[in-house]
């Protein structure tokens, strides 16, 4: 019995590439959620920003508008400044747009507490705080944002607490006095202790301050300076719980495939293979499949191998059965024949004349020396069948050299055709062991000429010997390699012979056939010889 074990294209993968693959995406679930986490509280700074933003821009306009009904001179009013971003003249719109970023912007300490202005605040825009002062305690009760309006020197003119306190040395007021839009992060003390498990999450404990610069024109009229908590992470998680719960949903999904997926690419083709291997070890021949799914590389592997192993040790099984059965058959015959002649020398010894008695004797020795030549080709098979080839080669011309002197004085000539310097895979020992076979078998078939002849056939020599002899049947050809099968059985023939050649080089991967096209007279064999590369 023979299995097909030649793979066919497949995308298999190796089982510490699974392993990996699996622990990987353990390993990055919790990392997943730390990421998002950080990413949507980014999210929720850059949305308070921008809700800062919105709020400053109408606020300026207010106070803008505030200062025209001072009927101040718009044209001297302030003071001149460069901004770095210049705006478009082409177009009215002038959009500010979030910046910070909770993975690159430094968190700053606490807000320092304002200064005593060294210059006293413009009266002018102390009045115009007064009048918007209103507009920020409503604004206040519903944004809960801290709102001031300073004077184009940095002075609190407009706000709940700190009028008349200098805000210039803080660097977002530095910026926005410059005439450029500023946002900073700064640490938020609470009145009580944050939660344990809001460390996960760094926008907890700060504050978003922005300074939003009044202008008019080239010239700076003031600063708007607004400050507010973003979302706690957490709570507002907690106030999106429906798609949290998707997402925890999605997590777990994911969770059960890495499970099912593991158990689909390794546990389940090893429980197949189990049973695989339960059936063949009780003789279910017909389990001798390599598996379909194999789900990786190394289990398809091993299906392959222990599927081949098991087919051959079926094959060995019954090689063993049937060669268990020629030897008896072999010996049987002889053992029988030594018996019998004994027998009857034991009881009519005495009654047989000397040529009777050496009669029965000579069958006696005859049928021993049988016996011998037996046991000693079963053990030339027995060594074929389990030699381990080596890295030995042998130049295959210098052996036919001495082949050529030996079988010329057994009256066998042997003829070289086409032999170069190649050496083959082999040691000089098996290949004689192999060539004298085919020498002595064709001695036994009435060959007094032996042709040899090779060439190359890829990485293999190909040679080709014939003989003169009697040849070989169509209805033998088939049997040749049958053990112990012989036309010869009467002239000490075994029939071990070319099954100890077909043994022998199978081991070094090579073999050997009878060829198709026959001559006239003789036999012709073609062995195939791994070559020395």
């Amino acid at each position: 019995m023979h299995i097909n074990t030649k793979r066919h294209f497949q995308a298999r993968f190796r089982l510490r590439t699974i392993f990996f693959i699996v622990t990987l995406t353990v390993l990055l679930l919790p990392l997943a959620g730390i990421i998002f986490l950080r990413i949507y509280e980014n999210e929720l700074v850059r949305q308070t920003e921008a809700e800062l933003i919105a709020q400053a821009a109408f606020l300026s306009a207010v106070y803008q508008n505030t200062l025209i009904d001072e009927k101040i001179n718009q044209h001297v009013y302030g003071v001149t400044v460069t901004p770095i971003v210049k705006l478009d003249k082409s177009t009215t719109l002038d959009p500010i747009l979030p910046t910070l970023d909770l993975n690159r912007v430094k968190v700053l300490p606490q807000r320092p507490d304002g200064l005593i202005p060294t210059d006293l605040p413009d009266p002018i825009a102390i009045a115009a705080g007064l009048e918007v002062l209103k507009i920020i305690v409503d604004a206040q009760k519903t944004t809960l944002a801290g709102m001031k309006v300073l004077d184009y020197q940095g002075i609190v003119v407009s706000g709940r607490f700190e009028v008349g306190r200098s805000f210039a040395h803080l660097p977002e007021i530095q910026q926005a006095l410059k005439g450029n839009y500023y946002s900073v992060l700064r640490e938020r003390i609470s009145d009580s202790p944050p939660p344990k498990i809001a460390s996960i999450s760094r926008g907890t404990g700060i504050r978003v301050f922005i300074a939003y610069p009044i202008m008019r024109e080239n010239r700076l009229w003031g600063v708007v300076h607004l400050s507010r908590t973003p979302k706690n992470v957490l709570v507002h998680l907690y106030a999106e719980k429906e798609k949290v719960f998707l997402f925890s949903i999605f997590i777990l999904g994911l969770a059960v495939f890495i499970g099912l997926f593991t158990a689909n690419m390794v546990s389940r083709p090893i429980a197949r293979l189990i049973e695989k291997i339960k059936h063949v070890s009780q003789g279910d021949r017909s389990s001798i499949t390599p598996l379909k799914s194999p789900g990786s590389l190394e289990v398809q592997m091993l299906s392959e191998s222990f599927m081949k192993m098991a087919s051959i040790l079926f094959d060995r099984m019954d090689y063993l059965k049937e060669f268990a059965m020629h030897i008896s058959h072999e010996f049987k015959t002889p053992v029988t024949s030594i018996q019998g002649s004994a027998e009857l020398l034991q009881d009519h010894l005495d009654e047989m004349d000397a040529s009777e008695r050496k009669k029965f004797l000579a069958n006696i020795i005859s049928d021993a020396q049988r016996l011998q030549h037996l046991v000693k080709r079963l053990l030339d098979l027995a060594r074929a069948d389990n030699i381990l080839p080596g890295n030995e080669s042998i130049e295959l011309h210098q052996l036919l050299k001495k082949l050529q002197a030996i079988y010329l004085e057994k009256n066998l000539e042997i003829i070289v055709e086409n032999i170069d310097s190649s050496s083959v895979a082999m040691s000089e020992d098996n290949l004689t062991i192999i060539l004298q076979n085919l020498f002595d078998n064709a001695m036994q078939h009435g060959a007094t000429r032996a042709n040899i002849s090779a060439k190359k056939d890829e990485n293999k020599l190909k040679l080709i010997v014939s003989d003169n002899g009697k040849g070989i049947s169509k209805a033998n050809k088939e049997k040749v390699f049958t053990p112990f099968f012989t036309t010869k059985r009467n002239e000490n023939g075994t029939g071990l012979g070319l099954v100890i050649i077909k043994s022998l080089l199978e081991k070094h991967g090579g073999s050997i056939q009878v060829a198709d096209k026959m001559p006239e007279a003789g036999a012709t064999f073609i062995l195939f010889i791994p070559v020395v590369c």
